[in-house]
Parts: C-alpha cells; structure tokens; sequence
C-alpha cells in the first residue's frame, strides 16, 4: 500500500495561474527609490535553499531529509539541523534590523516545493509565518525577491522533456498556496537547480519556452554554460549587464529570455563573505549599445550549507549593508528591480548581447555543413561541471523516463478532456512521484543509500498509476 500523507499544493489551478501570470505589471519600480544616474554599480545577491524529500519515515513514509536529520542527530553532520532550520528562517529578523537602521538591503530567495512542503510536514509554523512575513509584509517587499525553480530540484538537461513545464507550474502552484497569488506574480525571476542550463537545442527550446509561458522574465545563468553566437566566451563586461539568451531547436524555432549572468564558479564564500559587494564597489558603468549603465554584479550560493553559510553569513551581510549605506553610488539591488530601471531608462532586450547555451556553437557549424549533428555531450553545463549528472546513474535515469512515460501516457488525453482531472488526489498522487523521482540529490551523493531512495519513489510512483 502507498503511505498516506497530506499532498503539496502542485496542480489543480493550472487555468487561473496561466491567466494570473501573463499580466505583465512592474513589481519593484513603483517602490525603488534608486536614481539610476547616480549609480555605477549594484549587487544583486540570491540565498539557494533545498532539502530533498526521501522515503525514510515511518513505513517508508515520505519526509524531509530535514526531519530525518533531526530524528538522526548522530550521522554525519545532522546534529546542525537546528542551524540548518535556523537559516531558512533568519532573513526575517535580519531584513527588518537593517531596515530600521537606515539601510537599503536587497536579497533573492530560491527555496525548492520538497523543502517549503517539509516545513509544512514538520509543523515548523515558525520557518513558515517567517518566509510569509518576508514574501507578503508590505514594508519587507521592496527589500526581498523571490526566484522561482523546479519544484523538486530536477537538473534541467536530464528531466523529460514534458515533464520541464510541470516542474514549473508545480512550484508555482505551492507558493500561491502559501503566500498567495499576489506574492507570485512578484515572481519574475527564475533559477534552475544546480544553475544546470541544457544546451542540447530541443530541451532548451522547451526549457525557455515554458519559462516565457508561465510568466518568468529572466533567469540567472551560470557564465561557464553559456557563450557568444561564435562560440568565445563571455568578455568580462558582458558578465555586468544582461544578455540576451537564444534557444533554438532543431525545427528552426528559436525563443529568447533575458539572462543575468552569476560569475566565478559555486564558491559559497561568495555570497558568504558578500564579495560581490566589494567587487561591486570597483567598478564603473557599462556600455549597452550607446547608453551607460549601472554595472551588475550576480551571485547565488547554497544559504544553510557549509560553516561560512552557516555562522559567518549573517554579518558579513550585515556590515556589507552598513558600509554601502552612507554612499549612493554602489547599492544593492534585486534582479527584477534593476531590470526594471533598465527599461524605465530606454534599454530595451534586443539592445542585449546575444549568447546561446555552451557547445552550441560548434553544433550549429556540424548542421550548416551537412554533418549529422553530435549531441551525445550535449547535457547542459552547471556550477558542478566536475560532476555528471547522467554518466553512471542509468539505474536512476531509466525508471525516472520510465515513470514519466507512463504518468503522461495514462493522463495527458485525460487532462485535455477534462482539466478538472489535475485536481484529484489520484492525479496529485502520480505526479508527486513523477517529480521525487528527477530529485538531483539522488545522483549527486553517488550510488548506495541515495539510489536506494530513487528505487522506492519509482516503486511507489509504479504503485500509484497502477491504482488508477
């Protein structure tokens, strides 16, 4: 039998939220109070948060690993999940401190559906009155930003094509749930789990393209996953201003979103110690086309993992705030807001260098001259390049297809005659285990234990379309 539990908000409204997000309204530039002329420079920082939901309850119930961490607290480092727990939360005591003192402080959230259903699992009221305070509180939303992502922290170039939309729109789902439909249509912004960008041109068709269809305006990129139209890397000053990413797949279609771009590899000390704060304050504005800009330095980084993360974060944030609050010329900004003065100043997207996926370049080169097209490296690049997320994990990668093949077999003619049917518990059900399963963590820490998982949601997912 399939254990029983309380489903996440992730389908049922698709209609009304397809409806709600196509409203393209400015979010931030009513309440900014920036004079963009004065600015030569702005930092914009974004905190990851993710734990993966694992069958390791009771009866093999699912849970968070974060209640697993704390009903284990003598493996590995699991005595720090209170610290862990703390840092989801601490943003909400921090933001308005800075505030009161005079500052000007500017963060983006990234929190996976797996951890913010967890809270909700666990009963942690506190986690959760205190991401609400900071999503909906009218003085706090100025100050705070929201990325969207998957809902199961799936790695893009690896998720089933079909399945990139429903990842989508199931953390949109969950969020709305939970701080309403006016919090998410603030949510313009976008960050793939991993900073994974597929560069295969079929799956990054698809990628962008569901993006654009569920609202997003921009998504942050890694610089080493993407490159210039001829295949060069990114010059230093295109690390500064937006770009323009192209997707094109192999039918000629081609769809375009704005990318900011997050440099120097996944160092959490990064955004631990706030360097890109400091780099920030030396640099001057940059060109696009004939205007002059603010030059934009993009960092994310893991906001919980690893001791610089963990205890040396909240004051590095601080003091960085503080020592920018007495000077106007380097601010820190959210991602959506600068964008927005960007466009209140003339600068329009097609006035954007234009960049496509790493590899692509070469690709094209393959097709123009009548060669059969190599896509067998084609898996996306990450901040994790010295990881593969498909070599080695078939025993993962063929029951994740599998399972996805069968759930749209069973329900996409179903869906399309009757919409309603994405609001049963039975269709719920099924696409939970769809979503658990493309995890990322279930190949990141290797084969053993974490496989083991993947094996159990692909048994139970099997269990679930089988009861239908």
């Amino acid at each position: 039998m399939i254990p029983k539990f309380k489903l996440p908000a992730i389908s049922g409204n698709e209609a009304e939220l397809l409806e709600l997000l196509q409203q393209d309204q400015p979010v931030f530039i009513k309440n900014s109070k920036f004079d963009f002329s004065q600015i030569n420079s702005a930092f914009c920082c974004a905190l990851h948060m993710h734990q993966p939901t694992i069958p390791a309850g009771v009866d093999g119930s699912l849970i968070s690993h974060l209640q697993y961490m704390f009903e284990h607290p003598g493996e590995g480092d699991n005595h720090n999940a209170e610290s862990f727990a703390n840092c989801y939360k601490r943003l909400a005591e921090i933001m308005p401190e800075l505030i009161d003192a005079g500052c000007n402080p500017r963060i983006m959230l990234d929190y996976s559906g797996n951890l913010l259903w967890g809270f909700e699992q666990m009963g942690r009221v506190d986690i959760l009155n205190a991401l609400k305070y900071l999503t909906c509180d009218p003085s706090l939303q100025p100050h705070v930003e929201w990325l969207g992502t998957f809902w199961s922290h799936a790695v893009a170039p690896s998720t089933p094509i079909p399945d990139l939309k429903l990842q989508i729109t199931a953390w949109q789902h969950h969020f709305a749930a939970l701080f309403g439909n006016d919090a998410l249509q603030r949510v313009k912004g976008f960050s793939a789990p991993e900073m994974h960008l597929p560069n295969h041109p079929d799956t990054l068709y698809e990628f962008i393209k569901a993006l654009k269809e569920c609202g997003y305006r921009w998504l942050l990129v890694q610089e080493h996953s993407v490159e210039n139209l001829d295949g060069s890397c990114l010059n230093q000053s295109q690390k500064y201003i937006p770009n323009k990413l192209i997707a094109r797949n192999f039918k000629g279609e081609s769809v375009s979103i704005t990318a900011l771009i997050k440099t120097q590899g996944s160092d959490t000390k990064l955004v631990g110690q706030m360097q890109p704060c400091y780099e920030a304050l030396g640099l001057a504005k940059q060109a696009i086309g004939d205007m002059k800009v603010p030059a934009l330095v993009s960092q994310i980084a893991d906001g919980e993992n690893g001791g610089v993360m963990m205890n040396e974060f909240p004051q590095a944030f601080i003091q960085a705030h503080q020592r920018i609050a007495t000077q106007s010329s380097t601010v820190a900004i959210n991602g959506t807001e600068y964008l927005e003065l960007l466009d209140a100043a003339g600068v329009q997207e097609d006035d954007l260098p234009i960049i496509q996926a790493v590899q692509q370049h070469k690709l094209w080169q393959q097709i123009d001259n009548q060669l059969p097209p190599d896509t067998s490296a084609m898996v996306g690049a990450s901040w994790t390049n010295n990881l593969s997320w498909v070599e080695g994990y078939a025993n993962v990668l063929e029951p994740m297809n599998q399972l996805s093949a069968k759930f749209h077999q069973l329900f996409d003619h179903l869906v399309i005659t009757d919409p309603e049917i994405t609001k049963t518990s039975k269709y719920q059900t099924a696409l939970l285990y769809v979503l658990l399963l493309q995890t990322s963590c279930f190949r990141y820490w290797g084969q053993g234990g974490w496989t083991e998982y993947a094996t159990e949601i692909y048994r139970a997912g099997e269990e679930a379309l089988a009861e239908i």
